[in-house]
């Protein structure tokens, strides 16, 4: 690709923002400051340096592994074996993220309806997604110019409305002093069970790895890309958040299924509510076009190694793997047609898919610690190997992530259930895949070197460990 081609910082910046801010994040930031008030911010806080740790460990592998396009799979090919690669790779990144666009479109579609009730939400939903798959299907060109203005109108107006209500200079009228409803969530113990769902907040910023190689010095920028999105969202989201308790009920923010658009409303009246709306498609934008050129490539990384069908290998003339981006559109559209994106127990498979995409990040940390053991020569940057400090406590974190992943026992039985039925399906396919399709050894590790196609960017393993 031509350098001029290339995408810039600030585009890097762009596509780990893209994920992070969804319609789904707004809820769950409402409902969080609900829940804590003010103090949401210490899991905020707690969860930025938790996905900070998750950042070093994927910049670290990709430094190790610059040349592979299907990121977390392939990194867990060299660490774990195969079995263990098809069943992170398919759960966290394309069985959780047909789940997450379903939800994130049908919820855009919903806002854009009370906003002109005579279109159907349907309709909207289904616009949105077809018009985003063709804009991927021209390639990473007129993706990063969407990409680069959606994330900065969406950035901004968070911003913005952040500091109007911070300062209460809405319209609308701010809560009184001493009014304001307790939060049901004080002490330091339950603000720290509130990470869990400050996680959803800062979740996906490692889909930079699969356009890494579309980067300006991706050395560098790939690791700096992830910890300036994670830090300029912290302080948008603790601002936007803080705001939101000068204008509305903690109780109701904590209750309400559109916490935002409550907010927008109470600071700006019908103004706000246009606005929020504006800001839940930029949301939604963002997201499904940061997840179809970024799940499509890693489809394809999973097909250069023989772990999926050869077919997700195919790209069109402008080298976009169309394959695996049509796969997650057209189950999108099955299920918002159909429906079933409405469902109740939607909820718990999303959450499920979330306990994948959690383990996926224990799996990461794991990897780096294998790897230095295994490959103590490889190319990584010795300044922030850190002991391991980084990746043990990210280790925890994250399992302690999935042990809160709902704060309410039946619905986290029911989460579990869903994550042990999809885990043993994925086992089976993954392991009947690598006996009879790969004809390999589902455990044995792949060889650093096959990832590395530039000559003499392979090490050599340690024979003993």
């Amino acid at each position: 690709m031509d350098e001029r081609k290339k995408l810039g910082l600030g585009s890097g910046v762009a596509v780990c923002m893209g994920l992070i801010v969804a319609t789904s994040c707004l809820v769950s930031l409402g409902q969080g400051v609900g829940l804590a008030g003010k103090g949401f911010i210490l899991p905020l806080a707690i969860v930025v340096v938790l996905n900070s740790f998750i950042a070093l460990s994927f910049a670290e592998l990709h430094r190790m592994m610059p040349n592979v396009t299907g990121g977390l799979g392939q990194y867990v090919l060299v660490g774990l074996g195969p079995w263990a690669s098809i069943v992170s790779n398919i759960s966290a990144y394309v069985i959780t993220m047909i789940f997450a666009m379903a939800v994130e479109v049908s919820m855009c579609g919903i806002v854009l309806n009370n906003l002109i009730p005579a279109v159907p939400p349907v309709v909207f939903s289904l616009l949105i997604l077809l018009a985003l798959l063709a804009v991927n299907l021209f390639g990473i060109d007129l993706f990063a110019k969407v990409q680069n203005v959606t994330v900065i109108l969406l950035i901004g107006s968070m911003a913005a409305l952040g500091f109007l209500s911070v300062l209460k200079l809405g319209s609308g009228a701010p809560i009184l002093p001493g009014t304001q409803s307790p939060a049901p969530m004080q002490t330091t113990g339950e603000l720290i069970s509130l990470s869990a769902i400050a996680f959803w907040l800062f979740i996906g910023v490692e889909f930079i790895i699969p356009v890494a190689k579309d980067l300006r010095n991706p050395g560098r920028n790939v690791l700096l890309s992830m910890v300036i999105a994670l830090v300029v969202l912290f302080v948008v989201q603790a601002v936007l958040g803080s705001g939101m308790t000068n204008y509305v009920e903690l109780d109701t923010l904590s209750g309400s299924d559109m916490p935002h658009i409550i907010f927008a409303e109470n600071l700006l009246g019908r103004g706000g509510q246009v606005w929020m709306a504006i800001v839940t498609m930029l949301a939604s934008v963002s997201s499904l076009n940061t997840v179809m050129p970024s799940t499509g490539r890693i489809l394809q990384g999973m097909a250069d190694e023989n772990m999926v069908p050869a077919i997700f290998k195919k790209l069109n003339r402008r080298n976009v793997p169309w394959v695996g981006m049509l796969l997650l559109v057209v189950a999108d559209v099955v299920m918002i047609v159909t429906g079933y994106v409405n469902s109740s127990g939607l909820i718990n498979l999303i959450l499920a898919g979330s306990c994948f995409w959690l383990s996926s990040y224990v799996l990461t940390h794991l990897n780096v610690l294998m790897l230095r053991k295994r490959y103590p020569n490889a190319n990584r940057n010795k300044k922030l190997v850190f002991a391991g400090i980084p990746q043990i406590i990210g280790i925890f974190g994250n399992i302690y992530m999935i042990w809160n992943i709902s704060s309410d026992m039946e619905s986290r039985l029911m989460i579990y259930k869903v994550f042990v039925a999809l885990f043993v399906l994925l086992a089976l396919y993954a392991f009947v895949w690598a006996r009879g399709v790969q004809k390999v050894n589902p455990f044995k590790p792949t060889y650093i070197g096959r990832m590395n196609i530039e000559k003499g960017a392979a090490p050599e393993p340690r024979t003993s460990l």
